[in-house]
């Protein structure tokens, strides 16, 4: 079998577009999770811990040069080292969130796939047909 006639057989079998389509609703889902954080919850979070505002949160590891304004944008442009310990917040409670979701939609699936495997499947019209001759030709 030749490398192409392979590959191509791999890609018909459907794995290779479920693959790219898990990808890229995960890449949208992770922007709906990303804004979600940034927008909605972290803004909440600040509120109730005073107005702190966690994109702004950094330490300045250097001298900042003469005429640069005392901001995170601004500091990274001008290249000065910054910990910027509130955008790995921000990024840590997006993760959170967003394995706490893949968690509970792999519970979902999962408890899906027990009732599934529970209920006995139906008999086929054809083998319930033969059992009720072979029934019928058993009685005297």
């Amino acid at each position: 079998m030749s490398i192409l006639s392979e590959f191509k057989e791999f890609a018909v079998k459907g794995n290779v577009i479920d693959l790219a389509v898990g990808v890229i609703i995960g890449a949208a889902f992770g922007k709906i999770v990303d804004s979600l954080v940034s927008d909605i919850i972290m803004p909440l979070v600040g509120v109730v811990f005073g107005k702190l505002d966690f994109s702004n949160l950094y330490v300045v590891l250097g001298t900042a040069p003469a005429g640069v304004a005392n901001t995170l944008a601004d500091l990274k442009k001008a290249g000065v080292p910054v910990l910027a310990y509130g955008s790995f917040i921000t990024v840590a409670v997006n993760f959170v969130i967003l394995a706490f979701i893949i968690f509970l939609m792999v519970k979902q699936i999962n408890k899906l796939r027990k009732t599934e495997e529970a209920a006995p499947a139906a008999t086929p019209e054809d083998i319930t047909l033969l059992r009720e001759i072979r029934d019928s030709l058993k009685r005297p």
